[in-house]
């Protein structure tokens, strides 16, 4: 059996996780041995509708388990719950945000890569089969070169859980993976709670809404001859994914997710906060992990 534990069961992605493994013949040789949530009562519902035990403190499943899924709402407990995993040095799935500190996040990488920790996780957008087409349609050039992008996804503006970061990252992360991780700058502006960025990429802008919990997802490529635009529905398929890759993690496949490229979207949320407060075009903050 593969052993793994979820730290932060929070959210939808903990329970869509213990749904797969309960259902899905293929994931019948992993056990939970625990989750844990400093918000009591979500730990008990899970314990309720999946029959799993619940964590009294964080580190109670070190040396125990195989795997750790972290998928805590708030990203300023992730860096946290992994901390006293590190040296079992186990494969660790790590939800959105990956966290929300800019130096914690090359700190995280650094420790992860010291201890030759495989990793998984951050938004579950990246796997949508549109995202997907939009991003090989930029690499291929269907239609002639990129002259610009439109994404569209929810945010939380006052979320107890980091605010703007709390969903921020699914918009990131459909943006770096469709046009590129590393926007030179951005340009942000707030009108009646909503969000107008500007990703500023060498060669031409693009375009992110973030509508205050309202939950659409739309995606668009603008190329030199045409243009391709997704509206884009949750699905199941984004959390097997997820776990898939977790899993392949599990039965020992080698990490094919980049340390830089996984906190990249941090630096750039960061610099949409603070275009935000300056009302100015804001440079993405340049980092660099030891090692690589």
């Amino acid at each position: 059996m593969k052993k793994i534990a979820i730290l932060g069961c929070e959210n939808s992605h903990a329970a869509s996780f213990l749904k797969l493994i309960a259902q899905k013949e293929e994931f019948s040789d992993v056990e939970v041995i625990g989750v844990f949530s400093e918000e009591r009562e979500m730990a008990e519902k899970m314990r309720d509708k999946f029959s799993v035990p619940i964590l009294e403190n964080l580190e109670d499943a070190v040396g125990k388990i195989d795997g750790l899924m972290i998928t805590a709402r708030h990203g300023e407990n992730h860096f946290k719950y992994a901390k006293p995993y590190l040296d079992s040095k186990i494969p660790m799935f790590i939800d959105k945000p990956i966290t929300i500190c800019e130096e914690e996040a090359v700190l995280f990488m650094e420790k992860l890569k010291e201890k030759g920790i495989v990793f998984s996780g951050g938004s579950s957008l990246r796997h949508d089969a549109f995202v997907k087409k939009l991003k090989e349609d930029v690499k291929n050039e269907v239609d002639g070169k990129t002259v610009g992008g439109y994404i569209r996804a929810p945010y939380q503006k006052d979320s107890k859980y980091g605010g703007f970061y709390f969903y921020a990252q699914h918009l990131v992360e459909m943006m770096g993976e469709i046009f590129g991780r590393y926007p030179l700058s951005v340009t942000a502006k707030e009108t009646a709670g909503n969000l107008h960025v500007l990703f500023h990429y060498e060669n031409y802008d693009c375009i992110g809404f973030y509508c205050n919990e309202k939950y659409v997802y739309f995606a668009s490529r603008m190329a030199e001859n045409a243009v391709t635009s997704f509206d884009i529905e949750q699905t199941d398929d984004w959390f097997y994914q997820e776990f898939s890759e977790f899993y392949e993690l599990l039965s020992g496949k080698e990490c094919t997710t980049d340390h830089q490229d996984f906190i990249a979207p941090v630096f750039v949320m960061n610099a949409i906060e603070r275009s935000l407060k300056s009302g100015k075009e804001e440079k993405v903050h340049e980092f660099e992990i030891k090692g690589e």
